[in-house]
């Protein structure tokens, strides 16, 4: 099984970034769904009242959610390129720096890049 990244489907950036990440997933193991289509199908019932526009969203092979950065960092982990980077991205208290970074550039990409439609 695979995991499944839910991410918005109108930013730039995220599609930029996610096409970036299906050239270094060589063996496949992330499928990606635009928050666009998932919200309101009954399928992705799980993601109804979470932050589906703000924070990436994972629903990982092993059936648990993710979310920002601890999406981000899912994503790395399962890559084998970026397996070792991923590795300081569990340092004690990293998330507390890089959660609100993640945030801050999520809140602010479409002033910076636009919005393109689906």
């Amino acid at each position: 099984m695979r995991h499944i990244v839910f991410y918005d489907g109108e930013c730039p950036l995220c599609s930029t970034v996610k096409i970036a990440v299906q050239k270094l997933d060589w063996f496949r193991r992330i499928h990606w769904i635009p928050v666009q289509i998932a919200e309101g199908s009954y399928k992705f019932h799980f993601l109804k009242n979470r932050d589906i526009y703000d924070k990436i969203q994972m629903l990982s092979s092993k059936g648990r959610l993710y979310e920002g950065f601890y999406t981000v960092r899912k994503i790395l982990t399962a890559l084998p390129l970026t397996f070792p980077f991923s590795l300081l991205f569990y340092l004690p208290y990293i998330d507390r720096l890089l959660s609100p970074l993640y945030m801050w550039i999520s809140k602010n990409r479409y002033d910076w890049f636009g919005r393109k439609p689906l």
